[in-house]
């Protein structure tokens, strides 16, 4: 039987390789450690959008947003851009292990109204991110739909930390807290699902308020 044996010289060439490998790899990681943060425009190439979840259960609109209706209203009143909305909602940063910054109980309907504290606002006022005041319209009294909202002018601004300018804010510093974590973050996907539910839907009075709905 012949048995084959390596010889020192090829032994010293494979460490050799095995070092100018390692070397290599130690010098690519350095040089990525020192790597600028890229400016807003090449961030948004790098994760977007590509770097998002698809949620095909959903259905996508033109201007970017999903949805999906969990239960349905009823009446024949409807929310109409001018109307102010009283609702209900939870949050959750669902492109981020989902967590929740504004919890209520999911989109089923009963924990919603148990809890009086509702949310309102004025349908193109822009008191809400873009993307849930657009699935506010057509909605009727009692109606929960689920709405996924990408990062971006559809989402919340950069620019308003506190959410007071645009909401809807959570109630809760902990919420808060959650949500600015992954907004702040461009290497998580920060998209966003809300539940919402209607409660009611004033109409304008003509006269600057609005006439209270049922």
């Amino acid at each position: 039987m012949t048995v084959l044996r390596m010889s020192n010289t090829d032994d010293i060439s494979m460490n050799s390789s095995s070092r100018r490998v390692y070397i290599s790899s130690a010098i690519g990681t350095a040089a990525l450690s020192f790597v600028p943060s890229l400016p807003a425009f090449a961030e948004e190439s790098m994760y977007a959008p590509s770097f998002v979840q698809e949620y095909e259960d959903f259905t996508k609109t033109s201007e970017g947003w999903s949805y999906r209706d969990v239960k349905p209203g009823k009446g024949d009143v409807t929310v109409q851009a001018g109307d102010r909305v009283v609702f209900d909602w939870s949050g959750y940063t669902i492109g981020y292990f989902g967590r929740p910054f504004q919890a209520k109980g999911g989109p089923q309907g009963g924990a919603f109204d148990k809890d009086n504290d509702y949310g309102r606002t004025v349908v193109g006022s822009n008191q809400v991110v873009k993307g849930l005041e657009c699935a506010f319209v057509g909605m009727k009294p009692g109606q929960v739909r689920q709405v996924v909202v990408p990062y971006g002018d559809l989402s919340y601004p950069s620019d308003d930390a506190t959410h007071e300018r645009v909401g809807p804010k959570p109630t809760t510093f902990s919420g808060q807290r959650a949500l600015n974590f992954v907004l702040d973050n461009p290497r998580v996907d920060r998209t966003m699902l809300f539940n919402v539910k209607v409660i009611r839907i004033d109409k304008p009075d003509g006269k600057g308020g609005f006439t209270r709905g049922s």
